[in-house]
């Protein structure tokens, strides 16, 4: 039986928001569990759609497994220098009380930067490997949306990457996590390493695994894995994380160098080549509603609008008006939109009541350009204490806690309002306020891609709008101090010059 050391710090950092990521957000929780120590690694993660959760389901019984920290903070601006030394701190002291230990795992992302490190996790993974060794095999469980570094695949043995966008799969990524080390365990650290990086950047709104080219390159990183080759891993990358490794890239752990530069290789040849064919119709506001509303008169399922600029998963502030404000300026009927994100126009709604009428200025509350306050009066048509647990493809099993939450009403609009920020991944933010979207016309949807996992399914046709939002989807606008010379800022687009354009 070996003596597997467990932790994990997880987030998606935007660089070009302008809040940051405290070490309060990472105690409190809210959409994710609060920071957990030790015994409380499994008791908060167990079940979960987590990485560790399929971890410790693969390795349940089979080894001795010791919990340093666990700490999700979902997708926001830099973690602070605060934040990132004591969670980092505290796990590696942990690590080192735990010595020796014959393994390591590691929950991650793959995409956070804190205020002084770029490259976080390779930051973090660095001081890990300096803590036991180069004998003691490390592992990895990273998001799709992970940018891969030389740091990263250096101080780690093994990783399993989420296969799907939406991510349905983080569980099962962790399991996948689970067989590799335990092969490690058995044969040996693979001493093959390679890694390809792509020379474009790929906007998150490009990457769905639903389809091609995506789906075939998945399809192939999965099939290249076995006999000498440990993993072959296919990252998309995350634009708005600002650091030169930025974009996609493959990974390859092998048992001999050739194996891992042969199937590395070819992989990075695929995507190279299917470059072109990465494109998604992106629509101004007006032009989406327009649309919206037209297709929603004849059609027996609602239309879905998803607001991607401002996707608190990818570090928007959840609270921008753009798509509402355009909705109720074309008359639109039978809307439902989350999640606003406006603590003090929950809070008036619960003080108010069900069936009061309030008066406020709902929503852009974070100077985002273009983008500004909704004032109106509305109509507090549902309250709820923001508690529920989703059951939908994307994020099943999930305790949720948003806070005082209310259903704000102006016009044909109904807009769930809450204390918290979290993406529409699932049906039930609506539902366990009362609404039930399958039953609208109009779904404005604060997500870029996770929705459509249990949206999808009810949706007469997805529109992807450009609204004002923090998460702005064309990264040639972005100021990017760290991202490497010439690559190419879209697939076929411009190459990236520091001073030039956005950069």
């Amino acid at each position: 039986m070996a003596r597997i050391a467990i932790g994990g710090f997880l987030h998606e950092t935007n660089c070009f928001v302008p809040m940051r990521t405290d070490y309060d957000y990472y105690a409190k929780g809210g959409e994710f569990p609060p920071l957990a120590r030790r015994d409380e690694v499994i008791e908060r993660t167990r079940g979960t759609p987590f990485g560790m959760a399929g971890f410790l389901d693969e390795m349940a019984g089979e080894h001795e497994l010791v919990p340093l920290i666990w700490g999700h903070a979902g997708a926001g601006g830099y973690i602070t220098d605060d934040a990132f030394e004591r969670i980092v701190g505290e796990l590696v002291g942990m690590l080192s009380q735990a010595l020796p230990v014959d393994a390591v795992y590691l929950d991650l992302h793959g995409a956070m930067c804190s205020e002084t490190y770029p490259d976080a996790e390779g930051e973090l993974l660095r001081r890990v490997r300096a803590t036991v060794g180069t004998e003691v095999p490390v592992v990895i469980t990273l998001d799709y949306h992970v940018n891969l570094t030389e740091e990263m695949v250096a101080n780690c043995d093994g990783m399993a990457i989420y296969l799907t966008y939406p991510h349905i799969d983080r569980q099962h990524t962790g399991g996948r996590s689970a067989k590799l080390l335990r092969r490690i365990l058995a044969e040996g650290i693979p001493r093959g390493k390679a890694i390809r990086r792509m020379p474009f950047l790929l906007p998150l709104n490009f990457q769905c695994t639903l389809v091609e080219p995506t789906q075939a390159i998945i399809e192939a990183s999965v099939a290249g894995e076995g006999g000498e080759v440990l993993n072959l891993s296919y990252g998309a990358g995350f634009p708005p994380s600002d650091l030169a490794e930025c974009g996609p890239a493959v990974v390859c752990h092998a048992y001999t160098q050739e194996a891992a530069d042969k199937a590395a290789d070819a992989l990075a040849a695929m995507v190279n080549a299917r470059e072109p064919e990465f494109a998604e119709p992106l629509l101004e506001t007006a032009e989406a509603v327009r649309q919206a509303i037209e297709i929603s008169q004849g059609a027996s399922k609602p239309v879905i609008i998803a607001d991607t600029q401002d996707n608190p998963g990818c570090g928007g502030t959840c609270d921008t008006t753009g798509l509402l404000a355009e909705l109720h300026k074309q008359g639109a009927e039978g809307v439902a939109l989350c999640v606003m994100w406006d603590g003090q126009a929950a809070e008036a709604a619960h003080a108010a009541g069900l069936g009061a009428e309030i008066t406020v200025e709902l929503g852009g509350k974070h100077d985002i350009p273009g983008d500004a306050p909704f004032h109106g009066t509305f109509t507090v048509s549902a309250l709820s204490d923001g508690q529920f647990t989703t059951t939908g493809k994307s994020i099943p099993g999930r305790k949720v806690n948003l806070g005082p939450t209310a259903v704000l009403s102006i016009g044909g609009i109904d807009i769930v309002t809450a204390s918290r920020r979290m993406q529409a991944y699932d049906q039930d933010i609506f539902k366990h306020i009362g609404i039930e979207p399958s039953a609208r016309k109009i779904l404005a949807l604060k997500s870029t891609c996770h929705f459509r996992a249990d949206f999808d399914p009810i949706a007469e046709k997805t529109l992807v709008c450009l609204a004002p939002g923090a998460h702005v989807v064309d990264p040639r606008v972005y100021p990017y101090k760290y991202l490497r010379p010439g690559v190419r800022l879209l697939p076929e687009g411009p190459a990236f010059e520091p001073g030039n354009g956005g950069g």
